[in-house]
């Protein structure tokens, strides 16, 4: 086992490490550019059209307001509280500067994935539309192409039960017991109720359900967030100073630990950017692909937003308030006093951000957090459910759906009562491994992207009922 774990764990670290962070970033960019900056100008577009897209615009089973909020119900979870805070612990404020980078480039790769995922999509035996990387493979790229589909489709349907199930249910089972002393059996019993009562009645349901809560939690923590920043009102300028100028310059933390130098920032920034927002990782177009919208485009311009929201808006949040609060100071303090200058990893980025909000908020902070932690990672189980069940569909067809769908409620419970710590490692090197098809399909693919691009504006469809370009 130990030799397994080893094996995975070098895989790991290339699929996480600096070629790979680079490619993301770099086919983001050659997206962005392709675009002209679109993604960015258009912004308020897409906001537009996102109010717009509460109703139903087309054929589909959702609407496409409630498609984004499924895809942000996956990515808006343990990432933007606990990976925020582990990347600032590891890197250096300089670290969220580089969130914001890999967030600005992966708003054009998400509004190319949603749109070759709406136009390639297609429709299955129980007439339900289904899309995403598998499909737009398939029916975009030729024959020679087609076990690339494959590959993601089982990379996805692995890493869901790891990345989706297992880490999220142990998460809010360890973080309930530590804060309110609920055991883990308890708590893994209520979340298979609570996933049940929504997963079975399928997309329909779960987009019902993250249209009302995503959109709450997100709000609510935010709420808390700047609540935090205004009681440290007078931090705020010295904590954006440091995200700037650690960007570039090395950073020594104080109290004498090791300085982290500008690679660490930029490598834990965009790798736990990129494990939040998750652009190019190829989840998000499979819920898109499902909206009742009025064209591709259409709903490209919805979905970048959620990149947006994500990473600007949510994890800056976060990453702000511990570095205002003082928080950040006070744990490298802590960890320098303890005797260690590295292995940076050992502390807890939810206790970081915790800390943060507990120190601001006495008596309220670390509460707030436990439970913004378990709605978080609970949103994101029903979200990857329909990712994991859509992987599995690819191969076995709709008869495989309601079985998925029971033995990801079974899973549950074990993974809220169980050692996840090998589960962990390979659910993140398979989600990380779901990138390498999809930007390569995201690669090859990118004129039809910027054709259908093109002539939506060209026929100055960019209105609330506009119709996109065929």
């Amino acid at each position: 086992m130990e030799a397994l774990s080893n094996f995975v764990g070098t895989i790991n670290g290339i699929v996480w490490g600096a070629p790979m962070l680079l490619v993301i970033l770099g086919v983001g960019f050659f997206l962005q550019v392709g675009l002209k900056f679109m993604p960015i100008l258009k912004l308020g577009t897409g906001f537009k059209l996102l109010f717009a897209g509460r109703k139903d615009t087309g054929e589909g089973q959702i609407s496409p307001f409630n498609a984004l909020m499924t895809s942000l119900s996956a990515t808006i979870g343990t990432g933007n509280i606990a990976g925020v805070a582990t990347a600032l612990f590891l890197g250096g404020p300089g670290a969220l500067f580089w969130m914001w980078m890999t967030a600005l480039v992966g708003m054009a790769t998400k509004y190319a994935e949603a749109v070759l995922a709406v136009k390639y999509r297609e429709k299955d035996e129980l007439g339900n539309f289904v899309g995403g990387p598998m499909y737009y493979i398939k029916n975009g790229l030729g024959a020679q192409w087609h076990w690339l589909g494959f590959a993601f489709a089982l990379f996805g349907a692995i890493a869901a039960f790891g990345i989706g199930n297992g880490v999220q249910a142990n998460g809010v089972a360890q973080v309930l017991d530590n804060s309110f002393s609920i055991d883990p059996k308890v708590t893994g019993i209520i979340l298979m109720v609570l996933t049940a009562g929504v997963i079975l009645g399928g997309i329909t349901r779960i987009g019902a359900v993250a249209g009302k809560l995503v959109p709450f939690m997100a709000v609510a923590y935010i709420a808390a967030g700047l609540v935090v920043l205004l009681l440290n009102i007078g931090s705020i300028g010295s904590a954006l100073g440091q995200v700037f100028t650690y960007a570039f310059t090395p950073w020594a933390a104080k109290g004498g630990a090791a300085g982290a130098a500008v690679w660490m920032a930029i490598r834990f920034g965009v790798a736990r950017g990129v494990f939040s927002n998750e652009a190019g990782l190829g989840s998000a177009p499979i819920a898109h692909a499902a909206a009742s919208t009025a064209g591709p485009v259409n709903q490209g311009l919805i979905a970048m937003l959620g990149t947006f929201i994500d990473t600007i808006i949510v994890c800056s949040i976060t990453g702000l308030a511990i570095i205002a609060s003082g928080a950040l100071d006070t744990s490298i303090a802590d960890f320098v006093a303890n005797g260690q200058t590295e292995g940076y990893s050992a502390i807890s980025g939810a206790a970081l951000t915790s800390l943060a909000f507990e120190s601001t908020l006495p008596g309220v902070g670390g509460y707030l957090i436990a439970v913004a932690l378990s709605i978080f990672a609970f949103t994101t189980i029903l979200g990857w459910s329909f990712y994991g069940e859509k992987c599995v569909g690819y191969f076995f067809g709709a008869k495989a759906l309601m079985p998925y769908r029971v033995l990801w409620i079974i899973a549950i419970y074990f993974g809220a009562t169980a050692d996840l710590g090998f589960v962990w490692l390979l659910a993140d090197t398979l989600n990380a491994m779901m990138a390498i098809p999809n930007l390569i399909a995201l690669a090859l693919l990118s004129p039809v992207v910027f054709k259908l691009t093109r002539e939506f504006f060209a026929s100055n469809g960019a209105t609330e009922n506009g119709k996109a370009a065929e």
